[in-house]
């Protein structure tokens, strides 16, 4: 099979394609013909070599997938060879033709959804779940403020708490992403880069608050969230590039959590409840993954630089 090898961490070129021995799968795993990868940031600074979790080199990345089964090893209950399949977590990594996982890091694939949305989901929608009722808490009638919501993980966000029930508004920073939100069902859509936004999500809710913010930039952000939050809100931090300076008081005062997630932490219990989730929001069609591009497999270098280097709404796909 042909797959993308790092061989020393460093800038993108250090992904190249290469020739390996097809995996077999052993007792509890699954081999599956991977059809689309989803490629999310981590993975650039896992392969810059910056992240805490560093891989025995050389390694083939990623964790997100979809494709079809065409084997299975012993033990293996739950799929059979040419189930369509999508991948949220991998043993021999996810840029590749073919991708071996344990049974529990693989799922149905509903025939209305396509590979490159398959693709879509691991990393981006079981964030987005975690961080808005694992960690966040959220819960239907409460109003909930995507800060920063047209990559992957915010649409991701919107589309959970419009299907839960929850009143949403949403920050984009250019107005095809405005439009995109809209699109996704958020009830609100504001400027992210207009200074007075947060007043006006104040405003929205009529002076009384924000119940749940999921921050994507909290360096910027955080300081300025905590006065919008209503009594008992929540900001949950799903990103950050650096320090942040914030006044406790605001927090104080309306007896607010500032909680941070990190995907990784989630227990095995949570992930089959997260996954549990996703599933039922494909077959009704709640959940809708949006594709912004599709490059080849080869082009992984391409995809790094343009994850991290340019705008973009919704998710870029490698296609093998």
């Amino acid at each position: 099979m042909n797959a993308i090898r790092v061989h020393e961490f460093g800038p993108p070129e250090v992904m190249r394609l290469e020739t390996l021995p097809d995996p077999v799968p052993g007792p509890g795993q699954v081999l599956v013909r991977v059809r689309a990868v989803g490629v999310n940031p981590v993975e650039t600074y896992i392969r810059a070599g910056s992240y805490a979790r560093r891989p025995a080199l050389p390694y083939t990345p990623g964790s997100d997938a979809a494709g079809d089964v065409i084997a299975v090893g012993e033990g293996v209950t739950r799929f059979r060879v040419g189930d369509r399949v999508y991948l949220h977590g991998s043993i021999t990594g996810t840029y590749a033709e073919l991708a071996l996982a344990e049974e529990s890091h693989v799922h149905p694939l509903p025939e209305r959804t396509t590979y490159a949305q398959g693709a879509a989901l691991g990393i981006p929608y079981a964030t987005a779940y975690r961080a808005l009722i694992q960690r966040g808490g959220a819960i239907p009638g409460e109003t909930v403020l995507v800060h920063g919501g047209t990559g992957g993980v915010g649409i991701a966000a919107v589309q959970f708490a419009v299907s839960l029930g929850m009143t949403v508004i949403a920050t984009g920073g250019t107005q095809r992403g405005r439009d995109l939100l809209r699109e996704q069902g958020a009830h609100h859509v504001l400027d992210h880069h207009d200074p007075a936004h947060m007043e006006q999500a104040l405003a929205l809710t009529g002076g009384r608050g924000v119940d749940v913010i999921l921050e994507m930039l909290a360096n910027v952000n955080l300081g300025s969230d905590l006065p919008a939050l209503a009594t008992g809100g929540r900001v949950v931090v799903i990103g950050s590039r650096g320090t942040v300076e914030i006044n406790p008081r605001d927090a104080m005062a309306r007896d607010a959590d500032i909680r941070g997630m990190v995907l990784f932490n989630a227990s095995p219990r949570e992930l089959a409840s997260i996954h549990a989730a996703i599933g039922a929001g494909l077959v009704s069609g709640t959940l809708h993954p949006v594709i912004d591009r599709e490059i080849p497999l080869a082009e992984a270098a391409r995809a790094h630089h343009e994850i991290i280097e340019s705008s973009h709404y919704g998710k870029i796909i490698l296609v093998p």
